[in-house]
């Protein structure tokens, strides 16, 4: 299949999410040539894209004769090389041996992400390699893991927040205000007050004691979507991990911004069956607006708003 294919982008899914992938490309035009495990390889240039957690942007696909050469060949282009194993795992083992070390360590949030370049490659077939120098992750895969605190939080949702924060190089800092959509039971209000942010929890149903007792947090006891943000102080930070229709989320996320009581927006956007192309194109035609499935996501996608596009 390979042989006569001229690569122009190569897409990394979630691992589930190769079906969800594959229809957005196909909303947009790009069918790919192939699938090779969670790799969509397609012909087409690369296109944005809010499903893939990494994009290849510069692919190709050589025919090698031998584990050095095909060592060889990735260092000539760069140093540092992260493999997506999918077949032929123990051929692909002794090429990672003769290429340069490269170290994947967990960050320790807040941490930014690296900055070396990083290519990605894999082994099509035993004589075949398909890599890239350039992509638009600096993590193997994109996929954004942490050093986990497994003490402090009261549910793993912590995760996602720091994974966002991390993407945009941005997080609340000592001396921001954030409110918290949805809190309970409190793993985003829990990790923006580890950064020192004042954070308002929202919620009908009661924080966690140990979050409610943490520095910087206060606690209202209502929902989420029966608040009038123009009755509300303007905060630094509006996050959302709240469990409701994109509709509503919609609806929510467009009344704080037309009330300015908030410079940005982190939101998770949650779906319960089929993925709701049409309503994320809503989302994403919001100025300031970017939208990303982040590893740590489920079957959601994460809003960002910022009210002057920065950060």
């Amino acid at each position: 299949m390979t042989e006569n294919i001229s690569v122009g982008s190569v897409y990394v899914a979630a691992p589930g999410f190769e079906s969800v992938l594959q229809k957005e490309l196909e909303r947009l035009g790009v069918t790919p040539a192939f699938w090779h495990g969670r790799l969509a390889v397609c012909e087409a240039p690369p296109v944005a894209s809010v499903w893939a957690l990494d994009i290849w942007t510069s692919p190709e696909i050589h025919t090698i004769v031998s584990i050095g050469e095909a060592a060889r060949l990735l260092k000539s282009r760069q140093r540092n090389w992260s493999l997506v194993p999918v077949e032929f795992f123990r051929r692909a083992a002794l090429i990672v041996d003769k290429l340069p070390p490269v170290k994947a360590a967990s960050l320790v949030f807040p941490q930014l992400p690296p900055t070396s370049p990083l290519g990605g490659w894999t082994l099509l077939a035993p004589d075949r390699i398909l890599f890239s120098q350039a992509k638009t992750s600096p993590f193997p895969m994109g996929e954004v893991k942490f050093v986990e605190d497994r003490e402090g939080p009261p549910s793993r949702a912590y995760l996602k927040l720091w994974e966002a924060c991390t993407r945009l190089g941005r997080w609340p800092v000592q001396g921001e205000t954030c409110m918290d959509l949805g809190a309970t039971p409190g793993g985003w209000t829990w990790a923006i007050a580890k950064l020192g942010a004042s954070v308002t929890a929202v919620d009908r149903a009661p924080l966690s004691q140990s979050v409610a007792a943490m520095p910087g947090v206060s606690f209202r006891q209502e929902s989420a979507f029966g608040l009038e943000p123009r009755n509300e102080a303007r905060v630094d930070w509006l996050f959302s991990d709240v469990i409701a229709y994109p509709e509503r989320l919609l609806s929510l996320a467009k009344r704080w911004i037309e009330a300015g009581r908030t410079a940005r927006i982190v939101m998770s956007v949650k779906f319960q069956r089929e993925t709701d192309f049409a309503i994320l194109d809503q989302f994403a035609a919001i100025p300031g607006a970017r939208l990303a499935h982040l590893f740590h996501n489920k079957h959601e996608v994460t809003f960002f708003w910022s009210e002057n596009g920065i950060f």
